[in-house]
């Protein structure tokens, strides 16, 4: 993992700021996609949580994830709906499994670390489904094809997360300041 960046308190929360502004956009668009089912999609929001993860921190990650799930379902008229608990337990998944990534000496990159998450997220997502929706253990059938989907989208992401660290990186000088 990439060493974190020191910023003062304000940075730090206008940077955390910016990324969940951005993951709630993304999380917005998302919305609007067509997907192959019910509840899946790209996932391209989790990238800001995965910079946060890398750059601010477990924390960090984890305000992303929660004010994305949070404004994004608001935002779309989906609070508290199947669809909200679905990408709440999906998101809490993934943290989850941040927390446990940043206690382990691996050295995963930016595409480990999100093709783990994506899993994680995916994860949730069915527990939850198999909790408030579908009710028997029939959703495990599709369980294979949830996590080959979950896989792709995660080296995907990944490789978009690198990316992004790489222009943030260029222009550290913008987010440390004089």
């Amino acid at each position: 993992m990439n060493a974190l960046l020191e910023l003062s308190p304000l940075r730090r929360d206008l940077l955390v700021a910016y990324l969940a502004a951005a993951a709630v956009t993304a999380h917005i668009l998302e919305a609007a996609l067509p997907g192959p089912g019910p509840w899946f999609k790209p996932g391209v929001a989790n990238v800001f949580a995965l910079v946060a993860f890398l750059r601010l921190g477990w924390r960090a990650a984890a305000a992303v994830t929660l004010l994305r799930v949070l404004a994004g379902s608001l935002a779309l008229g989906t609070l508290f709906t199947p669809g909200f608990f679905l990408s709440l337990a999906g998101g809490c998944g993934a943290v989850a499994l941040l927390g446990i990534l940043r206690l382990l000496p691996l050295g995963l990159g930016p595409v480990g670390i999100s093709l783990l998450a994506a899993l994680a997220h995916m994860g949730g997502q069915t527990v939850a489904a198999w909790l408030i929706i579908i009710g028997h253990a029939g959703i495990l059938t599709a369980l294979p094809w949830f996590l080959a989907g979950s896989w792709i989208t995660g080296v995907i992401n990944g490789l978009l997360t690198a990316l992004l660290l790489g222009q943030l990186d260029r222009h550290r000088e913008l987010l440390t300041g004089p």
